[in-house]
């Protein structure tokens, strides 16, 4: 009910610019947008979002709204490369006109799950192999991509990626997003994860090697079980051991990053576990229910995602509900900041996640509220 009859319809309007169209950046906590300039990555994900809300069986504007993300991020941010620019100002003028692989990856999970969703199919499968194409200017000759930053050898803009490609693999005949995909947990398995440790590290060198220094002791419990939870999709799907054995141990990986006393993910921790950045922002929390759902279905416990649901509903607890909070400090409160329209990304694949599993298991839950009422079969559940 929070989602269908608050969240979506408040984002929908209230999110939405209708004078230059597109969405809003953020929202502060009296439901109002910020002068933030407006970043691809959050076009793209709300795009996602609302075709999201459409495939659980929301009866708002969503398609509406999809098509209006999608139009701006075509309108504003397309170059004539066919890649996407990073940044426009509120009225849609250039700022950052650089490419990033982090962006071109949520363009194209936004692609794929309008796709899913009945917008013009061929319309879109030829876009996003052209941006595919694309893609070439971040090949990297040690393998994979390189993301166009000071930090170019990285692990999270590849994640993205990974889920953009296996999303398209679901909805397209075309094989080339599964040879990528393939590639994309190839090199995660081989490079990326601490094979003593069984954690996955952040940062490389050219040789995807373990950046020298700090940098290269840098994990994220959130992107554990991001990436736990892309890998058991990933190793489900194809009967593949070897990423369903590294999911695991991502899962318990980002567990260690769980403050006990604030019952929350926090941010950051060094590879032997160790806390770096104690605050914890809200979408870590989402991807530790993700996870911690298949835990679930494979062992039967679900203690750890009622864990995971009750640290994130405690970043729902605003005065105007629909919104959210980003930050949880060191102290347990709550940091006073605007509600970014970034995390709408995070929440609503959690949210997917939770429906389907609460009318699939009912160990899980008797049932669910769809719409405002109770739902009781999986039969009822529009299910992604």
């Amino acid at each position: 009910m929070w989602l269908f009859d608050e969240a979506l319809p408040l984002w929908a309007q209230r999110g939405a610019d209708r004078l230059h169209g597109g969405f809003h950046e953020m929202l502060d906590q009296e439901g109002k947008p910020t002068a933030a300039a407006k970043r691809a990555r959050v076009q793209a994900r709300q795009a996602y979002v609302f075709a999201t809300a459409g495939l659980l069986g929301w009866h708002g504007p969503w398609q509406e709204a999809a098509s209006r993300g999608m139009a701006y991020l075509q309108a504003r941010y397309r170059r004539s490369s066919g890649l996407f620019r990073t940044l426009v100002s509120r009225d849609g003028t250039p700022l950052d006109d650089s490419v990033r692989l982090y962006d071109q990856a949520f363009v194209l999970l936004a692609m794929a799950r309008l796709r899913e969703a009945g917008f013009d199919g061929g319309a879109m499968e030829t876009a996003a192999r052209e941006l595919r194409q694309g893609l070439a200017e971040f090949r990297h000759c040690a393998g994979g991509f390189r993301e166009n930053s000071d930090r170019p050898f990285q692990a999270n803009a590849q994640m993205h990626l990974l889920e953009a490609s296996m999303a398209w693999e679901a909805v397209s005949g075309d094989s080339g997003w599964a040879t990528m995909a393939e590639e994309i947990v190839g090199l995660a398995l081989d490079r990326f994860i601490d094979r003593q440790r069984g954690c996955l590290l952040e940062v490389f060198d050219a040789s995807w090697r373990p950046a020298s220094g700090d940098l290269g002791r840098l994990t994220e419990p959130g992107h554990q079980f991001e990436w736990s939870w892309l890998l058991h999709r990933f190793g489900s799907r194809r009967r593949d051991p070897r990423a369903l054995q590294a999911a695991r141990r991502l899962r318990r990986a980002g567990l260690a990053g769980v403050d006990p006393a604030r019952g929350v993910a926090i941010d950051e921790a060094w590879s032997d576990g160790s806390a770096r950045q104690s605050t914890a922002r809200l979408w870590p929390q989402t991807e530790w229910l993700k996870a911690a759902i298949h835990l679930g279905e494979i062992e039967g416990d679900w203690t750890s995602a009622e864990q995971a649901a009750e640290a994130l509903q405690g970043y729902l607890a605003t005065p105007i509900c629909g919104l959210w909070r980003d930050r949880r400090l060191e102290t347990g409160a709550m940091q006073e900041e605007p509600a970014p329209a970034s995390s709408f990304y995070h929440i609503i694949t959690a949210c997917s996640e939770l429906f389907r599993v609460a009318l699939r298991c009912p160990a899980a839950s008797a049932s669910v509220a769809i719409r405002g009422r109770a739902v009781t079969s999986a039969a009822e559940m529009p299910l992604l």
